[in-house]
């Protein structure tokens, strides 16, 4: 009788500790704990990707593909051909969204293939010179389409053109940092818009196919950079820790998705030719919109929203998406640690998301981006390039490593032997602007030194940027 109540108060403490947890406070102890839940499942995972890759691109960049490729036949298999090799270095992306589950993208592949140094570089280009970049130039995109119809045939002022830009981004920084859930659902109503804008222009334009049919030469001329009109964002891979069944869904999406694209791509493209000759595709700005003044001159005012809310798309995407890269860079300990935290009531990585808006709001008021882009786009090919070589020698390194899905070898090897050359032919025929992009890049070294290699410095240096 003495020996019960300690019995019980043994019982209770082994309750509490966690050695006889009940079910129900056990989950509820998990659901307590801040972190990133797992909700993008099959369909927001497919959005995340179509709606990142179709931006406004596949409205105006069929006049520069054939322009480069000289016939409208090789300009056809040129949109086939690069959907083909993205569809490679995508399924070399679904080897290693599975074979390492944490998020954060390339920066995460790299550092567990080739070393901490290489993936800090990734870190370092991304957040401060192609990131704010590229969502400045697609911001622009998108207010350029929303103010000039009002303006036409006048020039918009580029003032309100920036302002617009301004707006949109805080838009959709403030959605990425109050719900992930909102931000997922508002991709997916992007993405099902921008795919009803292609199938508004391909509809129309094989009606016309049944009865018009056109006979072009075929000369052989073609830009081999052309091949790759297709966008490389490998966004899903950033948030591997935020989706459903990963194992699963990260092959299934990115399958479908670049299938789909790849799809669409070539089929919009047949309906350009169905209304426009060559010549007349060349003398087009906007493609889509000389294409709707004949095919549907009753929505010519529909497609620039169409086009705008797109480029809304391609935006949400890249601030959900690459913040996790920085999430995870401040959880390795290649950042500051504050960039790391989750705000606890929204769930969301929210240090991490506002980082980017203000750089982006300072691209967009200097105007350089054009140039910023030029010059960092050859460093985007050899990062990738990197990514999937140590895809490549993590195989050969650990070969009893879990793969839940494997890419053939001559897939990966073929992809990444196209991206070296791609840099090659980039040092060559703009080795000005492509030095100066690989100097950019490794700004990053001595950083990395002073601050996350910072242990090997003088005690005072180390003192100082430690505070730092």
């Amino acid at each position: 009788a003495t020996l019960l109540p300690n019995l019980q108060l043994l019982t209770t403490c082994q309750h509490i500790t966690g050695n006889l947890v009940h079910p129900n406070l056990k989950e509820k102890a998990e659901d307590e704990v801040v972190h990133l839940r797992r909700e993008i499942g099959l369909l927001s995972a497919v959005s995340f990707i179509v709606g990142t890759v179709v931006g406004s691109g596949i409205f105006i960049a069929p006049k520069g593909v054939l322009m480069n490729s000289g016939s409208v036949g090789l300009s056809l298999l040129v949109w086939a051909l690069c959907g083909v090799l993205s569809m490679f270095g995508a399924l070399c992306f679904a080897e290693l969204g599975t074979s390492f589950t944490k998020s954060g993208g390339q920066y995460t592949y790299l550092l567990e293939t080739l070393g901490p140094l290489p993936a800090f570089l990734r870190l370092w280009m991304t957040f401060f010179f192609t990131r704010p970049a590229s969502s400045s130039t697609v911001s622009l995109a998108f207010s350029s389409y929303v103010v000039e119809p009002f303006f036409a045939p006048c020039a918009a002022p580029t003032v309100l053109i920036k302002l617009i830009s301004v707006l949109a981004v805080t838009f959709v920084v403030a959605l990425n940092c109050w719900s992930v859930t909102m931000a997922s659902r508002t991709q997916v109503a992007l993405t099902f818009i921008k795919m009803s804008a292609l199938v508004l222009i391909i509809v129309p334009g094989f009606i016309a196919l049944i009865y018009k049919k056109q006979n072009q030469n075929t000369t052989i001329h073609v830009s081999v950079l052309e091949l790759f009109f297709f966008s490389f964002r490998f966004n899903l891979n950033y948030v591997t820790e935020e989706i459903i069944n990963p194992n699963r869904n990260i092959p299934l999406a990115i399958i479908l998705s670049m299938v789909t694209v790849t799809i669409f791509y070539v089929l919009v493209n047949v309906a350009y030719y169905t209304m426009m000759t060559p010549s007349e595709l060349l003398m087009s700005d906007a493609v889509a919109v000389t294409f709707a003044s004949r095919a549907l001159p009753g929505l010519i005012l529909v497609i620039p929203i169409l086009v705008a809310l797109s480029c809304l798309g391609t935006l949400n995407g890249g601030f959900f998406a690459i913040p996790r890269m920085l999430f995870v860079g401040a959880r390795e300990g290649q950042w500051p640690t504050i960039f790391s935290m989750i705000n606890i009531h929204r769930r969301t990585p929210l240090p991490a998301v506002l980082l980017q808006y203000p750089l982006v709001v300072l691209m967009l008021i200097n105007g350089e981006i054009y140039q910023l882009i030029t010059f960092s786009s050859s460093a985007e090919w050899f990062f990738i390039a990197l990514t999937t070589l140590g895809m490549l020698v993590h195989r050969y390194r650990f070969p009893l490593h879990p793969r839940p899905f494997k890419v053939p070898a001559v897939i990966a090897v073929i992809f990444t032997v196209v991206c070296f050359f791609i840099v090659g032919l980039s040092l060559y025929s703009d080795p000005w602007n492509t030095g100066r992009g690989c100097i950019l890049a490794l700004t990053g070294v001595p950083v990395y030194y002073l601050t996350v290699q910072r242990f090997r410095l003088p005690n005072r240096l180390r003192h100082i940027f430690s505070k730092l």
